[in-house]
């Protein structure tokens, strides 16, 4: 049985769990009242209360209560997660409840061309360091990434977590790949288009190498390069933000910090910098609320989590030295608050050194219903570039400015390289294969690009890649080929009239292909019935290619005929349907089809390594009155022949004909309503044992009275061969 005592405490954790935040501070109240153990117990009570004060708008009472429950034991991380959690939301709410873009070129990137942002690059940037794209590799999905961040985010990510792509959250298939090849075609167009911010990602991987080996000055100087021509580049100083760290050049490290979080607001890496500079400049609470902000960002950030689970421990702990005056000082707190929210909205913005200011009073938001209701400002796109220069920046702060004055002119001179004639060469983007501009382009394994058709019709001959032979026995088997976007894109941007011209020429070849008339496609095989499925195994490569056509084309269909020494096929034929592909990894296929409609060829042709035809479809000729009847008649009997001939195979005989072509299909009730006639005619002449030679009168004839005749006869003949 529960106490009074437990069955109030699952009250509380009801009632803050239902956003009852008042109820559930009071009675965590009532039972802290009563309650005579001082040590661990009282402690939980007491952090359980301040969740629900701090939830609830009332921080000043929250705050209490939290440095009260520190006397006790310190704070852990077990104690302090829900107001992290709380002063992370609070300050994701108050960013004038617009939504935290994740990901580069998100705003000022909508218009669908090729834009210029922070870095002037922003629809070339990695979706995981938001920079230029350095070394680019094409996932399966189609989305590119830097060699370097996909390596390190396999290196940080959990054995239990699949890799995911931040673009579309699809299977990165890590567990298929030994290493990150780079896109060939994307990386050569990039240095040549853009050779400044490819330049500058150079010198940062050679001071990276630089940074392991510790040699923290030439490392620091290759940054310094990379800064002079890429002024505009988050990383470059985030990345020296952290060697003046290293090198303990602590003031330095918090301005490149600074201008990292000028240049990119929005990126948790940049305020983590930054607040590690200010740890070291031993200015505790703007750290802490750098982590919140990181936190409120990316709320799975382990490391702002873990520092501002460390960082609030110290500043609740009842020590004289830890804690500064001010916290205790609530009213001089509260005067602060136009001066917090102004600098809530806008992230950069360097905050009130105050623990308060993060949680504004509800008494002064309140929306009347016991929830906060944050300001909504409208962010200052524009602030980030005009804003003034803080203390800290000023002192020393020459190279900074300097570094922002040369960015103003950046975007402009990107936008014109861009659009250059003399840089812009569609060759650039042309297939190896078909040597055309690139259309449905799509990267193998191993970082080579094609045209998909052209990909697949190589492939069709030999598993490996066209140009450097490496195995891609894989793609035969999965069949996702997944479009190169940013490839995709930029041809879509810098080509549109090639592109134009370049899609035509694939809608002539579809149109041609889907016509059912002229240039059908035959396979030259065996012989094919309407309605009876005809399964098929296709191993050669001109087969490959006449089936994915069929289907590429969306007619799904194609010709079977009989071989002919002549003329190379039989004059008659049956149009089959592919009703599903199954593929191998040696490029083999299994391939369901039935039988459709029975055609005559006019004219023999053929097309890349395959038959085709022009054809014309055969239809049965209608009788009516006398002639009506006595088919009706004939038909009758010759059903029952057969009938008796299926029943006199023996058991296995007819469960393997049963298992591969189905049971013998009723008497129709209208004879002449199918142009085909009667469907178990068919059925039987597929089961038979004649010669595909005696079978192909059947198909060629237009009387269904000819044909019943000659089927019986058939049975006839192998009634009186049976009697011998």
């Amino acid at each position: 049985m529960r106490t009074d005592s437990e069955s109030m405490l699952q009250l509380a954790a009801e009632a803050f769990q239902s956003k009852n935040f008042d109820l559930a501070a009071d009675i965590y109240e009532c039972q802290l009242a009563g309650l005579r153990d001082s040590g661990s117990r009282r402690q939980e009570l007491m952090v359980k209360r301040a969740d629900a004060l701090s939830f609830g708008g009332k921080f000043s009472e929250a705050l209490d209560m939290y440095r009260q429950a520190s006397e006790t034991d310190r704070l852990g991380p077990v104690h302090l997660s829900n107001l992290i959690d709380y002063l992370a939301s609070n300050i994701r709410r108050q960013a004038g409840g617009h939504r935290i873009p994740s990901r580069a070129g998100e705003a000022g990137a909508e218009a669908g061309c090729p834009g210029v942002g922070a870095t002037g690059f922003e629809q070339f940037s990695c979706r995981i360091c938001l920079s230029f794209l350095f070394e680019p590799v094409t996932l399966p999905c189609g989305h590119c990434f830097c060699k370097k961040c996909l390596e390190r985010e396999r290196e940080r990510k959990e054995k239990e977590r699949p890799g995911v792509c931040r673009e579309c959250r699809a299977s990165t298939g890590e567990e298929e790949v030994q290493s990150y090849r780079v896109n060939v075609v994307l990386s050569n167009l990039l240095a040549k288009w853009f050779p400044t911010p490819h330049q500058a990602g150079r010198l940062r991987r050679e001071g990276n190498a630089l940074y392991v080996e510790r040699r923290l000055e030439a490392a620091l100087e290759k940054y310094n390069q990379a800064i002079m021509i890429a002024p505009m580049d988050h990383i470059l100083f985030s990345n020296r933000s952290q060697i003046h760290s290293s090198l303990r050049h602590h003031e330095k490290a918090l301005r490149d910090a600074e201008m990292t979080c000028r240049l990119r607001p929005h990126w948790s890496k940049g305020h983590i910098r930054k607040a590690q500079a200010l740890v070291s400049l031993g200015r505790t609470e703007e750290a802490l609320r750098e982590n919140l902000l990181c936190l409120s960002i990316e709320p799975d950030c382990r490391l702002a989590k873990t520092e501002a689970h460390k960082l609030l421990s110290d500043l609740l702990a009842p020590v004289a030295d830890q804690v500064p005056e001010h916290i205790s000082d609530y009213s001089n707190i509260l005067s602060f608050r136009a001066h917090i929210k102004n600098s809530i909205t806008t992230p950069s913005q360097m905050f009130s050194p105050s623990l308060m200011s993060l949680a504004p009073e509800r008494s002064d938001v309140g929306d009347g219903k016991g929830q906060m209701k944050p300001e909504v400002r409208s962010p200052d796109h524009s602030f980030h570039l005009k804003r003034k220069w803080s203390s800290t920046e000023e002192k020393g702060g020459q190279e900074g400015r300097e570094d922002h004055k040369r960015a103003k002119s950046e975007p402009a001179e990107v936008k014109n390289l861009v659009s250059s004639g003399d840089v812009l060469d569609p060759t650039d983007l042309e297939c190896s294969l078909c040597m055309r501009l690139f259309y449905e382009p799509v990267t193998t394994s191993c970082g080579h690009t094609f045209c998909l058709r052209c990909l697949e019709r190589c492939m069709d001959h030999n598993p490996k890649c066209p140009l450097c032979k490496e195995e891609l026995s894989e793609f035969l088997v999965q069949r996702q080929y997944c479009k190169t976007v940013l490839i995709e894109k930029l041809i879509l941007w810098y080509f549109p009239s090639e592109l134009k011209e370049r899609q035509k020429i694939h809608q002539d070849e579809m149109a041609e292909l889907s016509n059912l008339n002229k240039n059908v496609p035959i396979f030259v095989c065996t012989m094919a019935f309407p309605t009876v499925p005809c399964p098929l195994h296709i191993f050669e490569p001109c087969y490959r290619l006449m089936i994915r056509r069929c289907i590429e084309a969306g007619t799904n269909c194609f010709g079977m005929c009989l071989g002919n020494d002549l003329k190379g096929f039989a004059d008659y034929g049956c149009l089959l349907e592919i009703r599903d592909v199954q593929f191998f990894s040696d490029g083999r296929s299994v391939v369901d089809t039935i039988g459709m409609r029975r055609f005559k060829v006019i004219q023999h042709r053929e097309r890349d390594g395959y038959n085709t035809a022009d054809i014309e479809y055969l239809e049965d000729v209608k009788v009516e009155g006398v002639a009506e009847r006595e088919l009706q008649s004939l038909h009758d009997s010759v059903y029952d022949q057969a009938l008796v001939w299926v029943n006199s195979l023996k058991k296995e005989q007819r469960e393997r004909i049963e298992g591969h072509f189905g049971p013998m299909p009723q008497k129709d009730s209208k004879l002449q309503d199918s142009p085909n006639g009667p469907l178990w005619c068919w059925w039987l002449l597929a089961v038979l044992p004649l010669e595909g030679r005696a079978q192909l009168p059947f198909l060629a004839l237009t009387s269904l009275k000819d044909r019943l005749s000659g089927i019986r006869k058939v049975l006839l003949f192998m009634a009186h061969s049976r009697l011998r």
